[in-house]
């Protein structure tokens, strides 16, 4: 099998943490990883963060700071996290979507979302938001950013428009939730899941699709 794997994706801490830990423990001691794609999403978000490029922040909400959007799909690095006044060896890296500059000189981070309906889901969303803050306050390399705000920047679908001369597409509703900061929440997470990696393998969650077909695999194949 693959080797361990040291990076933490902020992502995660989330929808993955929430999920089978047994899948997430065999991704980072063995880069075993559950298959997924998502090619349409993929190229919707992305057309999403890059209409922004440049824009001034009152180009998105009328409730963000004053300031400009500095930065699309960059990269962070965290130093190491500490867990239990020990170094674990793990660090946050991953991938934002919009990096804000305000006037005053601190920096937001922002996720974009794709929703069917408008709604807010900063709340669940949080640790991974903090996750990005803490890596650019946090830095490996390179000086570290003040971070001021975090949230969700969305797009909900409202309807169809267009013609066949002009084209057609989907109108969507924007949407601002901000997310409130806790490091505190953050190091508590990141705790448990080092703890949960470090670990004996954890037993498969109940309902979890992808373990349910390796055992129905086995059982009709044995393990060839």
């Amino acid at each position: 099998m693959g080797d361990p794997r040291a990076a933490i994706s902020p992502s995660h801490l989330t929808y993955a943490w929430g999920d089978c830990h047994r899948c997430l423990w065999l991704q980072y001691n063995h880069s075993v990883a559950v298959p997924m794609t998502m090619p349409l999403i993929g190229d919707l978000a992305d057309m999403q963060e890059r209409y922004f490029i440049g824009a001034k922040t009152s180009d998105m909400h009328p409730d963000l700071p004053e300031g400009k959007v500095h930065s699309h799909g960059g990269w962070v690095l965290s130093k190491n996290i500490v867990v239990d006044g020990v170094d674990s060896g793990l660090f946050i890296r991953g991938k934002y979507d919009l990096l804000l500059e305000f006037a005053d000189g601190t920096y937001g981070i922002i996720d974009c979302k794709l929703q069917k309906k408008d709604y807010d889901k900063s709340g669940f969303y949080a640790p991974q938001l903090e996750a990005y803050a803490f890596a650019l306050e946090n830095p490996a390399k390179d000086a570290p950013k003040q971070i001021s705000l975090i949230g969700l920047y969305t797009w909900s679908l409202d309807r169809a428009s267009g013609n066949l001369a002009a084209g057609f597409g989907y109108r969507v509703n924007s949407s601002w939730f901000p997310a409130e900061r806790n490091p505190i929440a953050l190091q508590e997470r990141l705790s448990d899941l080092v703890r949960m990696i470090r670990g004996e393998c954890p037993p498969a969650k109940d309902g979890c699709g992808t373990c349910e077909y390796v055992s129905a695999r086995r059982e009709i194949l044995g393990n060839g």
